[in-house]
């Protein structure tokens, strides 16, 4: 904000923004910035009286909120003109119009009486005189909060350099209440409205800004009505010429003689008033970015193609009512159906969407929804009104609850908490807002995940587990096995397979398959707290050969545990002792040992393909042999064919023979055949050959072997 104020003695030129010339949807005229200046200016000084400059954001209120008291509007008003008194705007017009109009945008959306006073009030801290005490003072504890919040977000620095740790602090002044977050849009919207007045440069500066920041925020808050003209103004500035000729097609088609949106709409009245539902039916042209991604997919437009119908109801009944009689009466297109009314989308927005076809071949686009949904999908967090139930006793230490706060904020509240550093919740945040679309996956007890397109099943494990997905061993993808790289779609049914090891741990691969920021923080996370995890297991590939690629944990992982090096006699006193990974010996295994790296001693069976190599290297055989203890861990390799409950029933009869799973991964189906690996721990060796058979013995498993790295 601070930027578009000037020394009343140099004022910027006045400049028109840059504004879509045809409208878009019937809307309120937009308001005439130099006659509400003279207003803010000249109106009445009486205290009782409303100020005529507040005159259209009382109107817009009242159209929400019938019975909303004025009052602290009326004080909010006087206390930001006399506190903004002198400045003024860029444009020429005097600074106080930029709150009126941040309000009014705020109005028109249904925001409540606290919102707008503080909105009236959002620059006074950071721009006058006027302190959070004296806010507090005169308006109350909500409204000081909420300044503040806008306060902090104001000095926010968008560069490239400062944003990770920058937008770490914007969110934790916003998470906890997303009223800070709505004026802050509608303040950015004002804003850009009046670009006009900057070097060119710069308004390329702040409209990158804000389609790559601002733009994703008001889409995941659910505010359309703020998202869809922001994009249209950066469209404008960014992409000039993309912009004059979608503007000229939106021109030609207005000038066409027929209609067929309107012809579909008359008919759809029909149909509707002939099945008794009390329906409205509207025409919603697109925006301009809307309409440019139409005709980049289709190419050549049609008629119907520059708007989408929208049916509005009473209740939800009604809206599968009339999708009844849409889809009986006219010609539907199937596979356009999507309910986002049994399966709310993750900005609170809901409606039915279909299509129907006329005998032209152009296709209607049809959004079914009541009207209560219509004022949530338009204004999202601002049509949720205040927030906040009556507080019982006052919050400790600024501390607050929001019952009502979209599921995808809690969640980034989370990931920036939970991320091991700025740039690991920068970079994952900037992937989750460049999602356009999102998919819904069931869970085997009917409850949903709301992902992101292209999620994989490592994304459902940390959306459903969070960290315990540590333990994932696998998943099910509508009732077939499953690897967790599997990438999801929408509507399949997920049911996630999990170790019983409470320190399972997470394989560094999965980050290749990993999507969502809940994922991806969670694993990076537990990599940063155990940054030495795999040297060992490098070293041992480095000098005997590399470990097996399907074992997540070998015996070789760190230091050998004490049962195991108690478990081994060595010919040469002191050494550390080291199972091979590759091979995973166990007793009664004939096995030999080399030393490597560090002066650890390895030990191999005879037969592993590493000992051949170590051998033509001219490494000296350590002689080493199986000492009392019988306890031992060992990697197995089972290959069965696909089909449902195998993993389970192969997991059960492991359990039954004593066997304690360690890690296990699942290799990708090929040509209906599926390789497991198993590193299980045994409390007595001479238990081994029976664990075998038993795995065996499950139908669909038809081999089961050592794990064993092949000779290169």
């Amino acid at each position: 904000m601070s930027a578009e104020a000037t020394n009343p003695a140099t004022p910027g030129p006045v400049v028109e923004a840059v504004t879509p010339a045809v409208p878009r949807r019937k809307a309120r005229a937009r308001i005439d910035l130099r006659r509400l200046g003279r207003a803010a200016l000249l109106g009445s000084a009486s205290r009782d009286r409303l100020p005529d400059a507040i005159g259209h954001v009382v109107d817009a209120h009242r159209a929400h909120h019938a019975d909303a008291d004025i009052e602290p509007l009326r004080r909010a008003y006087v206390l930001a003109e006399s506190s903004h008194r002198g400045q003024m705007r860029k444009s020429g017009e005097p600074y106080i119009t930029h709150p009126l109009a941040v309000t009014l945008i705020l109005a028109e959306l249904g925001a409540e009486t606290t919102t707008l006073t503080a909105s009236l009030l959002h620059d006074t801290v950071e721009d006058t005189d006027v302190t959070l005490d004296q806010v507090r003072e005169q308006f109350g504890e909500e409204v000081r909060y909420l300044v503040d919040g806008v306060t902090k977000l104001e000095k926010v620095d968008y560069g490239a350099a400062a944003e990770p740790e920058t937008f770490r602090k914007m969110l934790v002044a916003t998470g906890s209440d997303v009223r800070v977050m709505s004026i802050k849009l509608a303040d950015r919207l004002h804003n850009m409205r009046t670009l006009g007045v900057m070097r060119p440069e710069k308004q390329a500066r702040i409209a990158k800004v804000t389609r790559d920041v601002l733009i994703p925020l008001a889409e995941r808050l659910g505010v359309q009505a703020l998202k869809t003209e922001l994009e249209d103004l950066v469209f404008a500035i960014l992409h000039p010429e993309e912009y004059e000729h979608t503007r000229g097609l939106i021109v030609d088609n207005a000038s066409r003689a027929d209609d067929p949106l309107a012809e579909m709409a008359d008919e759809m009245r029909t149909v509707l008033r002939d099945a008794g539902i009390q329906a409205e039916v509207l025409i919603r042209p697109r925006h301009f970015v809307s309409l440019h991604r139409v005709a980049r997919k289709r190419g050549r437009l049609r008629g119907a193609d520059f708007g989408r119908l929208l049916v509005l109801v009473n209740d939800d009944a009604d809206c599968y009512a009339v999708l009844g009689e849409l889809h009986t009466c006219m010609t539907p297109v199937v596979s356009e159906f999507k309910d986002f009314i049994a399966v709310p989308k993750f900005n609170l927005y809901q409606s039915l969407h279909t299509a129907v076809a006329r005998e032209d071949g152009q296709v209607g686009e049809v959004l079914i929804r009541t009207h209560q949904m219509h004022k949530v999908a338009e204004a999202g967090v601002v049509a949720l009104g205040n927030p906040y139930a009556p507080p019982s006793e006052e919050p400790v230490d600024g501390e607050r609850a929001d019952p009502t706060r979209p599921g995808w904020l809690s969640r980034l509240l989370d990931w920036q908490e939970a991320a091991p550093d700025p740039d690991t919740f920068w970079s994952t945040l900037r992937e989750d807002l460049a999602q356009d679309r999102e998919i819904t996956v069931f869970r085997p007890d009917g409850g949903t995940l709301g992902l992101p397109e292209g999620a994989t099943c490592v994304d459902a494990a940390y959306a459903q587990y969070g960290e315990d997905a540590h333990a994932c061993i696998g998943a099910r993808v509508n009732g077939r096995l499953a690897t967790l790289s599997t990438v999801l779609r929408d509507g399949d049914t997920v049911q996630l397979l999990m170790g019983q090891d409470p320190a399972s741990e997470p394989s560094r691969e999965w980050l290749e398959h990993a999507h969502t920021p809940a994922a991806r923080i969670a694993i990076q996370r537990w990599i940063a707290a155990h940054p030495a995890h795999d040297e060992p297991q490098e070293t041992e590939a480095a000098e005997g050969g590399g470990a097996s690629p399907v074992a997540l944990r070998p015996l070789g992982d760190g230091p050998v545990g004490r049962h195991d090096a108690a478990n081994v006699v060595l010919d040469r006193p002191g050494a550390t002792v080291r199972l091979a990974g590759c091979c995973t010996p166990v007793p009664p295994d004939e096995v030999t040992g080399f030393t490597v790296r560090g002066g650890v001693v390895t030990v191999h069976r005879v037969e592993c393909a590493a000992v051949g190599r170590m051998k033509e290297a001219g490494r000296a055989e350590v002689g080493v042999s199986w000492g009392d203890t019988a306890e031992c861990r060992v990697t197995l390799v089972a290959e069965s064919f696909g089909r449902a409950h195998l993993l389970a029933d192969l997991t059960e009869a492991m359990a039954l023979e004593g066997a304690e799973i360690v890690s296990a991964t699942v290799e990708p189906p090929s040509q209906q055949r599926v390789r497991h690996t198993y590193t299980v721990q045994l409390p007595d060796a001479a238990h081994l050959p029976a664990l075998m058979r038993a795995m065996r013995n499950v139908p669909g498993v038809y081999d089961v072997s050592r794990a064993q790295t092949p000779g290169r």
